[in-house]
């Protein structure tokens, strides 16, 4: 995580504890959103140079657990010459994470699964990756290294 990141990451945290929230779930929403707009300039700050441009679209998500309300989160897509990959958001809460995002590759009507972004709970509130259908190897923080090895379906 670069120095900007993890200052921008204190930063919030340090606001969202001068926020007030009615509950958890709002806080946890809040953070949620935070740490979207967070990857989307660490994305922008990765593909720097490359002509590739980090698009943002709104997500509506529906929680059961959040009283089965109705919320917005931003989401993100790259564009490669008909190709796209998008992290859309899915949900907000599960097994011991506090918001998900998945990662798909589009291709002519095709679209393949690549990944999941997990936003961890807690102390530890980088960004984690589990690759899609292996359920064995362990989740690996998302970095520039991982970033590229997710994207490079966009290229043909």
């Amino acid at each position: 995580m670069s120095v900007k990141a993890r200052f921008l990451k204190r930063l919030l945290e340090q606001q969202g504890r001068h926020d007030s929230f009615e509950n958890k779930s709002q806080a946890d929403l809040a953070l949620f959103r935070q740490r979207m707009h967070l990857l989307q300039e660490e994305m922008e700050k990765w593909l720097k140079d490359s002509g590739i441009r980090v698009e943002t679209f709104t997500v509506r998500l529906i929680d059961l657990l959040v009283g089965n309300s109705a919320f917005d989160v931003p989401g993100h897509q790259l564009r490669y010459e008909g190709r796209t990959i998008k992290f859309t958001p899915i949900f907000l809460y599960g097994q011991g994470v506090t918001g998900c995002v998945e990662a798909t590759l589009c291709v002519e009507g095709k679209i393949t699964p690549l990944c999941r972004l997990f936003m961890r709970s807690g102390k530890a509130t980088d960004w984690t990756c589990t690759q899609t259908g292996i359920l064995s190897r362990p989740d690996r923080l998302l970095n520039e290294e991982v970033f590229f090895g997710i994207i490079e379906g966009l290229l043909p």
